[in-house]
Formats: structure tokens, sequence, C-alpha cells
């Protein structure tokens, strides 16, 4: 069975993987800006390893910080279950669906005319 085109997609399942891409930039963006330890820590270096490591002291995470990773994992974790899980999946198989999931996770960003052919 040859792959659905890309806006052959069921909107439901377009907008599911939309809102996938947007929690996980905003997470990332999130812990990227957060302190690199939930907890308060002491600073340390590591200078004797195969590789230096250093962190300064974190002041850990405020509850209204945790509270918002957790709703964004709790979120992603939602969204990825029904990503992969929808209706839709059962129409494809085999390398058919590899490429559509393919395409689905890049539909936002790519033409589809630059994504590969299916088979």
């Amino acid at each position: 069975m040859p792959v659905t085109p890309a806006h052959d997609f069921p909107s439901d399942l377009l907008a599911g993987q939309e809102e996938l891409h947007q929690v996980r930039s905003v997470l990332l963006a999130l812990l990227k800006r957060l302190p690199w330890s939930v907890e308060p820590l002491d600073g340390f270096s590591d200078t004797g390893g195969w590789r230096k490591v250093e962190r300064p002291a974190s002041p850990g995470w405020t509850p209204d910080e945790q509270a918002e990773v957790e709703k964004l994992r709790r979120r992603e974790k939602e969204l990825a279950v029904f990503v992969t899980c929808h209706g839709y999946w059962e129409q494809v198989s085999g390398p058919d669906a590899v490429t559509a999931r393919a395409r689905l996770k890049h539909v936002h960003e790519t033409p589809e005319s630059s994504l590969p052919a299916s088979h």
C-alpha cells in the first residue's frame, strides 16, 4: 500500500504532531534556562576523568518551575501516545509506515516534494 501524501494525514493527527513539536520546543528551552540540578547542590569540578566536568552551584528549581516541567512532560507524553497510537497508522505498514511517520514528523517544516519517495 503506498504511503498517503502528507496533506492526506488526518487533521487531528497533524495538529497533534504540531503541538508535540511545540511542547518539546518549549520544554527544551525551559530546561536550558533552568539550573542544572532540580535540588540545591554545591558546585563541583572533576578534572581527573577523560573529560573535564564543571558545574556551578545550583540553587535548584522553584516549586513553580518543577510544576511547569512536570506539566510539559505530561503533555508531551500524552501527545506522543496520541500520535503514535492514532488510528491512521492501521492504514500503513512496513516500510510505508516508516516513511509516513518520517513525513509526519517533518510535514510542518519541509515541503513534501523534498522528502524521500515511497517505494
